[in-house]
């Protein structure tokens, strides 16, 4: 741990004002999964990208499940700030730290379209990683909190196709 928090104390030398405001909005659209299920809803009103909104859905809800409501509180990791005098920029959050529920959620949806092979994906991955690091920078999450929320989000995504493909009697995940 006391690596992660040198870790966390560097990112802090690179404050400034204008990067806490930009950093504060960028983790504000990973807030309850905000962007991904409006994206994910929005997906779902049109046929030709029915069947990505409806895998978004899918891996939002098992990873809700996963992280939020198994993960977290069998863990019951404390958050860095916990361990710090950082002064916090956003509101403390209540819930515990493993694994980072936003950085869970982005990178479920961002995987999707790594998996379906969309050409959107790279924008995907680019938002997925400023709001990981939004979560590090706000002193929020741990590094490896932030590492376990892209290996459960990934895995649920691919999950959230394997189900589409069974329940579809597909044998490809495109």
């Amino acid at each position: 741990m006391n690596f992660e928090l040198w870790i966390l104390d560097f990112i802090q030398t690179l404050r400034f004002p204008i990067l806490d405001q930009i950093m504060k909005g960028i983790t504000f659209l990973g807030d309850k999964g905000l962007i991904w299920i409006s994206l994910a809803l929005l997906l779902c009103f049109f046929k030709k990208t029915r069947k990505i909104g409806i895998l978004m859905i899918t891996g939002l809800i098992l990873n809700a499940l996963i992280c939020n409501v198994i993960l977290k509180p069998c863990i019951q990791r404390l958050r860095p700030f916990t361990y710090s005098d950082v002064s916090l920029i956003v509101s403390e959050p209540k819930d515990y730290s493993f694994p980072s529920g936003h950085t869970s959620a982005s990178f479920v949806c961002c995987s999707i379209f790594y998996f379906l092979k969309r050409k959107e994906f790279p924008l995907l991955l680019i938002l997925a990683l400023l709001i990981s690091f939004s979560r590090l920078y706000l002193y929020v999450h741990f590094p490896t909190d932030v590492l376990a929320g892209i290996l459960l989000g990934t895995l649920n995504g691919w999950l959230s196709l394997i189900l589409y493909r069974k329940y579809k009697g597909e044998n490809q995940l495109t």
